[in-house]
């Protein structure tokens, strides 16, 4: 006979190290629960930083038997968050003749008892379908066949039975859950913060406490860039693999515009004006753990084409919790479109370190006067909040003119003029 000689080993699970800027994480979400079986790089907790999320895979296929960090605790890069145990197993051979004891003739009694007891036990092909198709063990149903065995009828109402007990369960389970929703009306809960909500707060408010921020605002005739998309749209997506979104048009303006107005694309460092001589637009994204902002690199340098795909996997990395650090690092200037949403006016606040945001809002149809006539428009209003210490109303009107006048006769995006 053949046994196994088992050797239980312990691999340790372990923070991801965490980038410099980061100086610890909270424990998100454990995925497994301490017993559970896990295979190699299988996701088994999430690990949120101020900026991303990060998953931890199991380095080795094997059991989670401990879990030494909860949700919610703080650890730091390389920490020990759980162990799992494997298994390593040799096979030796036992000599059964030599060691064996032989039995006794009680033993083989018994034996012979047990035996029997177990062919009176045993049922037809067709009762074992029976038994298979509803999970039900043979020991469960009391039997009223020859013998002891049991019959079509007897899993009937064994069946019947157990349908009656789950449907008195459910309808006490309803019957409490309206009794609870009657009198709890007026319930309160209350949840933690999560590190990214608590991190959008504190910059939220360094913005409002750190920055001498101004709204001006303009509006945008739309119906050029909404006539180019409806002819070139379908066959713009037929060639590129992607939509024609408004986000690439407005990026392209933007660019042009901070060409024109180099102070609003600065930021201040201390005492010194630091003058960026590339552009590196920041878009606000909304995803399930709150609002980040995803940088698109050298967008000076991207076709429409390229801007849209980059769009489209930062969003999709946004929705699916796979933005990275670098994907949100750096960004001199943001945009953000709340309209999305159907917000019609806002006034966004700057992402610092940066020095301004563009809201884009709602398109909506009004009346406007054009050449001495009333005629109905598709409008979006413009917001630009900006910091007064360096940016001038002579420069924060200037830009937002410029963006208004390429967005307005967008064939002067291709030419650059």
């Amino acid at each position: 006979m053949k046994f196994k000689k088992e050797k239980n080993m312990t691999t340790e699970i372990l923070t991801p190290v965490l980038p410099e800027s980061v100086a610890d994480a909270t424990v998100a979400t454990w995925h497994k629960k301490a017993g559970d079986s896990v295979k190699r790089d299988e996701v088994l907790v999430e690990v949120e930083t101020d900026k991303v999320v990060l998953e931890v895979p199991s380095p080795v296929d094997g059991i989670l038997s401990e879990i030494l960090q909860e949700s919610g605790s703080t650890v730091i890069s390389s920490q020990v968050l759980g162990k799992i145990s494997t298994t390593q197993a040799g096979d030796f051979i036992q000599n059964v003749a030599t060691n064996s004891v032989e039995a006794t003739p009680a033993d083989r009694k018994t034996s012979a008892i047990e035996h029997d007891h177990s062919d009176a036990d045993s049922q037809g092909p067709a009762i074992r379908r029976l038994l298979a198709e509803h999970g039900i063990e043979a020991n469960q149903v009391q039997g009223t066949g020859v013998g002891g065995r049991l019959t079509r009828e007897d899993i009937n109402a064994y069946l019947a039975k157990r349908e009656a007990q789950q449907a008195k369960s459910a309808m006490a389970t309803e019957q409490n859950t309206v009794s609870t929703v009657a009198y709890s009306s007026r319930s309160e809960k209350r949840v933690p913060m999560t590190r990214l909500r608590k991190r959008i707060a504190e910059r939220l408010l360094e913005a409002k406490n750190s920055t001498a921020m101004l709204t001006t605002f303009n509006e945008v005739d739309m119906q050029p860039i909404m006539t180019l998309r409806k002819t070139y749209g379908e066959k713009f997506e037929k060639q590129h693999g992607v939509r024609l979104g408004f986000m690439s048009f407005y990026i392209k303006a933007v660019v042009e515009a901070l060409k024109r107005y180099p102070e609003i694309n600065a930021s201040i460092d201390g005492d010194d004006v630091v003058y960026h001589n590339y552009f590196d637009i920041s878009i606000a994204v909304s995803t399930p753990r709150g609002l980040v902002t995803p940088v698109i690199r050298n967008c000076d340098k991207l076709s429409m084409a390229e801007i849209e795909k980059t769009i489209k996997t930062l969003a999709e990395k946004g929705r699916d919790g796979k933005l990275t650090v670098e994907d949100l690092t750096g960004g001199n200037f943001t945009i953000t479109n709340g309209g999305v949403f159907g917000s019609l006016m806002s006034t966004p606040i700057i992402n610092p370190p940066q020095s301004a945001i563009l809201g884009m809002h709602a398109i909506k149809d009004r009346p406007v006067a054009v050449d001495g006539q009333v005629v109905i428009r598709p409008m979006m209003y413009l917001a630009l909040s900006y910091d007064h210490r360096l940016i001038d109303g002579r420069e924060s009107v200037g830009f937002l003119v410029a963006v208004k006048d390429l967005l307005e006769d967008p064939t002067r995006l291709l030419l650059e003029i």
